[in-house]
């Protein structure tokens, strides 16, 4: 099995750990404050209101109320390498990574507060899976998480408002609140991933909520709103990511591959992007075009809905983990070497 995210942050601890002092649980241990965090790596990037805040390794969590000019370094309870982050609000946020962790901050992002960690999943599991007669495999999956410990890293994060959302990971591990994250409910046995497939990557449009992972995964929540069903994929690779905007929904992932679904995702057509690495993120800006970046550095843009895409020249390229574009900050590039903005005037759209 293979995740993107996983060898993003397990090379950036590698290379960071190498001379590292016996290990103190990383649930205990607030991120420590660190001048070099901007230039550290980093996984994802979101907007909250006119606030930008990355997430990423040793729990760090910057913030910047400038436009990426100067980025402070918020509070946050653990040091586990962080994935995804994202705000339904501008004033309502969250963020999950390694470790099982799931942080929630009420302040856009400048205070963050632990909701739930791998020590408490398999738990969970347990007590909601022992109510049910029919569930005796996601009980004993239960025991075995509980067992095991904390080891297991949800990837992303969806909330449709600050009450309803989701979070996935590795594994086929997915959890859901409706009540902005002060109780969870496991939801392994509402996929339609008889494998356990890792979760990579969650996001709707209001209509449809969809799910891309690897092996080919994509699911699509059902009109019902109580499963994710299994689309016909067009492609057994991996999805690093999935783009969703009101009908339109782009999955991409390995070796350049990316495909569009304009009928909810009942149907898929491959894009030519005319790259080899990975699409690793995916972003859109206020006048709907639609960028794809690779874990070379390769950026593309679509003006038309997604069907072709042309390179966008950002200058020298770096590694992109996550991306947004804003008016105010222009284009905002995350990844191992930290916080990189771009001009990007030299656009070239057909």
């Amino acid at each position: 099995m293979f995740s993107f995210k996983f060898v993003a942050v397990g090379l950036a601890l590698m290379v960071g750990n190498a001379n590292a002092e016996p290990m103190v649980d990383v649930l205990d241990l607030p991120a420590q404050h660190s001048e070099l965090a901007v230039r550290s790596p980093l996984l994802d990037v979101a907007q909250a209101g006119p606030r930008l805040v990355a997430v990423g390794q040793r729990g760090h969590i910057l913030y910047s109320d400038d436009n990426g000019k100067s980025w402070a370094q918020a509070s946050v309870p653990v040091s586990s390498d962080l994935t995804a982050v994202q705000f339904p609000t501008p004033a309502q946020g969250w963020a999950v990574g390694h470790d099982g962790v799931v942080l929630h901050s009420s302040d856009g992002g400048a205070t963050w507060v632990k909701q739930l960690d791998g020590r408490q999943l398999g738990r969970l599991m347990q007590d909601y899976y022992s109510a049910r007669p029919d569930a005796g495999q996601w009980l004993d999956e239960g025991k075995r998480i509980e067992a095991e410990g904390a080891d297991k890293p949800f990837l992303d994060v969806w909330f449709d408002d600050e009450s309803n959302g989701f979070v996935v990971g590795a594994f086929n591990l997915i959890f859901r609140t409706r009540d902005g994250g002060r109780s969870w409910e496991p939801w392994m046995d509402r996929t339609d991933n008889p494998s356990s497939y890792h979760l990579n990557a969650i996001a709707g449009d209001g209509q449809h909520l969809f799910i891309a992972g690897e092996q080919g995964l994509l699911l699509r929540l059902d009109d019902s709103g109580e499963r994710f069903q299994a689309l016909t994929s067009p492609y057994e690779g991996s999805y690093f990511g999935i783009s969703v905007q009101p009908g339109l929904a782009l999955a991409h992932g390995l070796r350049g591959h990316a495909f569009r679904s304009t009928d909810g995702g009942l149907s898929w057509t491959p894009v030519n992007t005319g790259l080899n690495a990975s699409i690793t993120a995916s972003t859109r800006d206020a006048s709907a075009h639609l960028y794809l970046f690779s874990q070379t550095g390769q950026a593309l843009v679509s003006g038309d809905n997604g069907a072709s895409f042309t390179a966008v020249d950002i200058g020298p390229p770096v590694p992109v983990y996550g991306a947004l574009v804003s008016p105010e900050a222009g284009l905002l590039l995350v990844g191992a070497r930290g916080v990189s903005q771009r001009p990007l005037a030299s656009a070239k759209q057909e």
